[in-house]
């Protein structure tokens, strides 16, 4: 049997805190882009981490664990490096683009990570896995736009 451990809590915050960044990042990303495709996107994006951040609080709420605020030193260094090449580069989608691609795979492996742990409960792998596959399914749909770019 599946138990939720104060170590998947832990890890759940951890995803948390990568998605809340992930919507500022593409917010980010949004408001420095003219190319509509690609503002459309970076929005949907934006939404879909919105959304996914609400999911995981109340999960990791459901199992009686607290909920850590505030977003990584990770995410915090990939905004910083998306603010600065919409300084740097005037606004350059192409380098906008390539960052996103590169969080979202970033993303895949963090939550095939925490898939990996035998004891999630199956509500909590249930979540994580629909998320995974949202992320994937993205990646696929930003990569068309890199080729329409």
């Amino acid at each position: 049997m599946s138990t939720y451990t104060e170590e998947v809590g832990k890890k759940l915050n951890n995803l948390l805190e990568k998605t809340y960044d992930a919507e500022k990042g593409f917010n980010k990303a949004a408001e420095n882009i003219e190319h509509a495709p690609l503002k459309s996107y970076f929005r949907k994006k934006a939404q879909e981490r919105l959304n996914f951040g609400r999911e995981l609080k109340q999960e990791i709420r459901s199992f009686n664990q607290d909920v850590d605020k505030g977003g990584s030193v990770t995410g915090t260094a990939h905004r910083a490096w998306m603010d600065v090449k919409s300084l740097f580069s005037a606004n350059d989608e192409e380098s906008m683009l390539n960052e996103a691609i590169r969080g979202e795979k970033a993303a895949i492996e963090e939550y095939e990570e925490v898939l990996n742990d035998t004891s999630l409960p199956i509500s909590t792998k249930s979540i994580l896995q629909s998320q995974k596959t949202t992320i994937n399914n993205g990646l696929a749909k930003i990569n068309t736009l890199e080729d329409l770019h």
